[in-house]
C-alpha cells in the first residue's frame, strides 16, 4: 500500500454514524477500510507511509458546487483558496457565463462581460474554443479537480450577440449544436445566469429547448434563476416546471431568499420543493454559510441598458437622459438586474475594482446613483460588489434541506473578496456544525460529498469507500473553522491539516504541497 492513515475517525458521506477504521490507499484508490474490532483474522493494513490521525476525521473531499475558478485554475496552480479548505472538485461554468464554447468575437466579449468575476484573462493564453479544449487544458494539471457546465448565456451570445430578441428557428439549432457538442466533449450539464444578459433574454421554451439535449445526455439543469427578491418564489417555480417539462434534472444554484420581501420565507420555497420532489421531479440545490450576495455592480443595471454589450453599456452611462432613466429604475421601479428590489445603496459594498487607482473605493458603501455610475464608467464595468441583503434565518433553514449541497459562489477577484471563496466549508463543519449544532457532522459531510457526487453521476466519489478515488480530507472536528472574514477575507481555515486528491497530498500538515492532482472531470456517458 502507499498509504495508511492510521485510527482515523471516519465519516464516510454516507450520512450514517462516523467510526473508527485504518484506510489504506494505493495507486490513487482507496484499497481497505478496516473498522476498529474487525472480526479475528483481520489484520491492519500496512503502507509504505503510515499517518497517525488520531484526533482526525477522515471525510471524502468536498465537492464546491458553485464555484467561479474558470481561470484561477489556470493563473494560480496553488489556488489555496479552495485546496485549503478540503475542496478537492470544483464545478465551473456557473451562471450562464464562462469561456467555453466561443469563437474570437464571442471570446473577447464574454471576457469583457465577466472581467468582474475571473479578470480579463489578459495574463492568460486563452487558447481553446471549444468546450473539450478547455476540458484538456485543464487535464495539464490544476491544482483541484474540476467539472463544467455549458454557460447558456454565452451559448446565445455566440449563436445571437447581445439581442434581446426571440431566436429564430436557426438560431435555436444552433444553440442545441452547441449545447449537444459540450455535453458530448465532457461538460456535466448546462448552467444560466437569468438576470445577467444576454442570457436572460431567452424565454421559457427557448430554454426548455436546450433543457432537452441536456436531458438527452443525462446532465443537469443549473439555472441562476430570474429572480431572488421581489419575483423569488415565482422564479424558482418557472424552473420546477420548465425541467419537468423538458424532462431534465434540476440543480438549484445559490438558492437563496434575499431581501426585505423574502425574510422569514424559507419555508414556502422548501414546501414548493418538496411538493415537486413527491410528485417525481430529479431536483437538487446548493446555498453557500453567509448571508451577503456577491456579483458585478453592473449586473444589477436593468436588462435594456446591458443590450449589445458592454461598449453599449457604456455609452448609455456616458448619456445623461439614458442614465437617468438606468437610475429611475435602479431606484424607484426595481431593475430586473437587482431581482425586482429598488435598490438600496447602503446595502452595496464595493469588493474589488479593475482599474487600481480606483483601490480606494474598496470596502465602502456605494452612497448613490451618482456614484455608482461614475465608478461603472472609470472601472470599464469591472467592479465587483457584496449585497448585504440575506437572512440568517433562511441560510439555516434552506441548509437543513434533504437535496441541499454546499456551493461557495466564490469569486476570487478584487482586493476585499466575499469571505465565501477562502471560508465555505470550514465555516459549515466549524460553525453551523460544532458551534449551531444545524447539521450534524455526519449529515453536513454527506450534503457536502456523496449528495453531490450523485447529482454529478460520479460513481467512485464522494465516498470513503474501498475501490472509491482517493479524494479525501482530514480535518479536526474540535477546531475546525473558517479563517476568511469581511475584514481579512483571503485567511486561511484553520483545522484541516491535510488533503488529498487521487492518493497524493495537496495539503499535507497545513501547508500546501506543490502537487497538481487535478484534472477536468467528465460527464458519465448514458448508459
Amino acid at each position: 500500500m502507499d498509504l495508511v492513515i492510521r485510527d482515523a475517525e471516519v465519516i464516510d458521506g454516507s450520512g450514517g454514524p462516523s467510526y473508527r477504521a485504518d484506510v489504506a490507499i494505493d495507486r490513487g484508490r482507496i484499497a481497505a477500510v478496516v473498522r476498529e474490532g474487525a472480526a479475528a483474522g483481520c489484520q491492519r493494513p500496512t503502507g509504505r507511509r503510515v499517518l497517525d490521525a488520531e484526533g482526525l476525521a477522515l471525510s471524502p473531499g468536498f465537492i464546491d458546487m458553485h464555484a467561479h475558478s474558470d481561470l484561477a485554475l489556470l493563473r494560480d496552480p496553488d489556488h489555496s483558496a479552495k485546496a485549503a479548505q478540503g475542496v478537492t472538485l470544483e464545478v465551473l461554468g456557473q451562471d450562464g457565463l464562462s469561456y467555453a464554447p466561443a469563437d474570437d468575437r464571442t471570446l473577447a466579449e464574454v471576457r469583457r462581460a465577466i472581467t468582474g468575476w475571473n479578470g480579463d484573462g489578459s495574463d492568460l493564453d486563452l487558447d481553446w474554443r471549444t468546450v473539450g479544449e478547455y476540458l484538456d487544458r485543464l487535464d495539464r494539471g490544476i491544482a483541484v479537480n474540476a467539472a463544467y457546465l455549458v454557460p447558456q448565456g454565452t451559448v446565445r451570445m455566440y449563436a445571437m450577440g447581445w439581442e434581446d430578441r426571440p431566436a429564430t428557428e436557426a438560431d435555436l439549432d444552433r444553440m442545441r449544436q452547441l449545447v449537444a457538442e459540450g455535453l458530448e466533449q465532457g461538460a456535466v450539464g448546462m448552467s444560466s445566469g437569468l438576470t445577467y444578459t444576454p442570457g436572460m433574454y431567452a424565454p421559457d421554451a427557448e430554454l426548455t429547448e436546450l433543457c432537452r439535449v441536456v436531458a438527452r445526455y443525462g446532465g443537469y439543469y443549473c439555472p441562476h434563476h430570474r429572480s431572488y427578491g421581489a419575483g423569488a418564489l415565482r422564479a424558482y417555480e418557472e424552473m420546477v416546471a420548465l425541467t419537468r417539462e423538458a424532462g431534465c434534472a434540476l440543480h438549484l444554484a445559490h438558492a437563496t431568499m434575499n431581501f426585505g420581501v423574502n425574510k422569514g420565507r424559507a419555508p414556502e420555497l422548501l414546501a414548493l420543493l418538496d411538493r415537486a420532489l413527491d410528485d417525481g421531479s430529479d431536483i437538487s440545490l446548493d446555498t453557500y454559510p453567509y448571508t451577503p450576495g456577491c456579483t458585478t455592480l453592473l449586473a444589477l443595471l436593468p436588462s435594456w441598458a446591458q443590450e449589445g454589450g458592454p461598449e453599449a453599456v457604456l455609452a448609455r452611462l456616458a448619456d445623461a437622459g439614458t442614465a437617468e432613466r438606468i437610475r429611475y429604475d435602479l431606484e424607484v421601479t426595481g431593475s430586473d438586474g437587482c431581482h425586482g428590489v429598488p435598490v438600496e445603496w447602503d446595502t452595496i459594498e464595493i469588493s474589488g475594482v479593475s482599474e487600481p487607482g480606483l483601490g480606494a473605493y474598496v470596502g465602502r458603501r456605494v452612497d448613490g446613483w451618482d456614484t455608482a455610475r461614475r465608478l461603472l464608467t472609470a472601472d470599464r464595468l469591472g467592479t465587483t460588489i457584496l449585497q448585504h441583503v440575506g437572512h440568517e434565518e433562511n441560510v439555516r433553514a434552506i441548509m437543513r434541506h434533504r437535496v441541499h449541497t454546499g456551493g461557495s459562489d466564490g469569486i476570487l477577484q478584487g482586493a476585499k473578496p466575499h469571505p465565501r471563496a477562502y471560508g465555505t466549508f470550514p465555516e459549515y463543519l466549524g460553525r453551523y456544525v460544532r458551534d449551531l449544532g444545524v447539521l450534524t457532522l455526519e449529515e453536513c459531510v454527506a450534503h457536502l460529498t456523496s449528495r453531490p457526487a450523485a447529482r454529478l453521476r460520479l460513481p467512485d466519489r464522494g465516498r470513503v469507500k474501498e475501490g472509491y478515488v482517493a479524494d479525501l480530507v482530514l480535518f479536526d472536528p474540535a477546531t475546525v473553522a473558517a479563517g476568511s472574514t469581511y475584514a481579512n477575507p483571503r485567511a486561511l481555515p484553520v483545522g484541516i491539516p491535510h488533503v488529498l486528491i487521487d492518493g497524493r497530498f495537496v495539503i499535507e500538515d497545513g501547508r500546501r504541497t506543490d502537487v497538481l492532482a487535478g484534472r477536468a472531470i467528465r460527464r458519465t456517458p448514458v448508459s
